[in-house]
């Protein structure tokens, strides 16, 4: 299946494997919103580090306002292939067409989290 022109920025293999992990580890310390609706809202309350867009979300209209809200509130976002792929990384066996890490200062991922949202802007540059 190829995916959509307008996913972009999309997540070469490597960086998609890398985020998958981390929003997987962040799963566990309860620093993941999944879903449309979630992270909309997480968005909105200034708590997202960065968001990650399913490219193969069908119609990909029903995400595509996510990108226009992190560009307004400067959070950094990437499409990753599958959604099948994040919604296991984020504990669940159905796809997830948009999950947001959110930051936690204490966390023992908060490096790691940084780490990635800086590759992850260098992709919208």
């Amino acid at each position: 299946m190829t995916t959509d022109p307008r996913a972009i920025p999309l997540a070469n293999d490597n960086l998609t494997v890398e985020i998958l992990k981390l929003v997987k580890n962040a799963q566990g310390y309860k620093q993941v919103r999944r879903g449309a609706n979630e992270t909309t809202k997480s968005l909105n309350r200034g708590l997202a580090e960065f968001v990650v867009l399913a490219a193969d979300a069908i119609p990909l209209e029903i995400i595509l306002q996510i990108p226009l809200i992190c560009e307004d509130k400067n959070i950094s976002y990437v499409f990753v292939p599958s959604k099948n792929a994040l919604g296991r990384s984020c504990g669940i066996s159905r796809p997830v067409v948009a999950c947001a890490v959110i930051g936690n200062d204490q966390s023992p991922l908060s490096k790691q989290i940084t780490t990635l949202r800086d590759q992850i802007e260098k992709l919208l540059v």
